[in-house]
């Protein structure tokens, strides 16, 4: 099938653009939010083509995947009609949580997909009829050296998000940080700004230890690539985080002393650190690996086609 998607979330899409499918995506003469075209960190298959906006009605798309609320009005006017959609929820509500309403509570017509459980039991989702599709990641192999005695941090915009992505909580850490990401030069640690990601993964398995603390996230792929890096982790036990990381395979706690200690222990002590980074692996590749995700859309969007959703 010809499935139109917007390029929003280049982990996710790099995983779900895996698939058996045709993909085409927008592109506006600025490659702006909402026309970037392909990828340009991430590698994505010959089968995504970026076509113009403004070309996109002579497309025979049969599904299309919305991942922003604007989207929907997007594409019944780039398309000039309107075709079968799901909705991609990838956020943790804000606001007054047990409370929050999802902006497609009232509508029955586009099937809310969530990415987590967490997602599902705290949105209020409505009348929306809603399933859960958990991440999938492609496998960048094991690559783990842990050769430098570092914590490693994944974090877009730490600055701006301070204490949702727990930016705040890096200073309590004895050991030397660095940070990956989108605009994370200028903080204090050492920084790898926006780096290609098959580049970003050859570093970050040089650390020691993966430190993920996020207070409020649906669920960092950054974490699961670091699981599948082979990298032992150290989280927040919060929203998904708590369903992702088994005992073996690293510590959540929501206890700053725990969390601080240990990743002092997995940077003082490298072969413990490499065998929990083999558990992570292990547990990341069992629960979020490509085929079971990618055979999960596949029925989603078979039902979405066939009407049964």
């Amino acid at each position: 099938m010809k499935i139109l998607l917007w390029h929003v979330h280049g982990s996710w899409t790099t995983s779900f653009v895996q698939g058996r499918h045709d993909y085409v995506v927008p592109l506006t003469p600025d490659r702006g939010p909402d026309g970037r075209g392909r990828a340009a960190t991430y590698p994505w298959p010959e089968s995504v083509r970026e076509v113009p906006w403004d070309h996109l009605a002579a497309e025979d798309v049969d599904v299309a995947v919305f991942q922003r609320p604007h989207e929907i009005e997007l594409a019944r006017e780039w398309l000039g009609r309107e075709v079968p959609a799901v909705y991609v929820e990838h956020n943790t509500p804000v606001g007054d949580v047990p409370r929050t309403r999802h902006h497609l509570a009232d509508r029955d017509d586009i099937p809310l997909v969530h990415v987590t459980n967490f997602n599902d039991l705290f949105w209020d989702s409505g009348r929306a009829p809603t399933r859960v599709i958990e991440h999938g990641v492609v496998d960048p192999g094991y690559r783990y050296t842990g050769e430098l005695p570092r914590a490693g941090v994944v974090v877009n915009e730490p600055v701006r998000r301070t204490r949702v992505a727990g930016t705040d909580l890096l200073p309590a850490f004895d050991v030397p940080l660095d940070v990956f990401g989108m605009r994370v030069t200028g903080l204090p640690y050492g920084t790898f700004e926006d780096m290609p990601q098959d580049a970003m993964h050859d570093e970050l398995a040089r650390r020691r230890v993966y430190l993920h603390p996020y207070r409020w996230t649906s669920l960092g792929l950054s974490l699961i690539e670091a699981m599948m890096l082979g990298l032992p982790v150290v989280a927040l036990a919060a929203t998904e985080a708590v369903e992702a990381v088994p005992p073996e395979a690293g510590v959540i706690s929501t206890r700053l002393e725990t969390l601080t200690s240990a990743v002092s222990a997995f940077v003082a002590d490298p072969e413990r650190a490499r065998q929990a980074g083999k558990a992570a692996r292990a547990a990341a590749l069992a629960r979020y690996g490509l085929p079971r995700f990618l055979a999960d859309w596949d029925r989603l969007l078979a039902d979405r086609l066939d009407g049964d959703i």
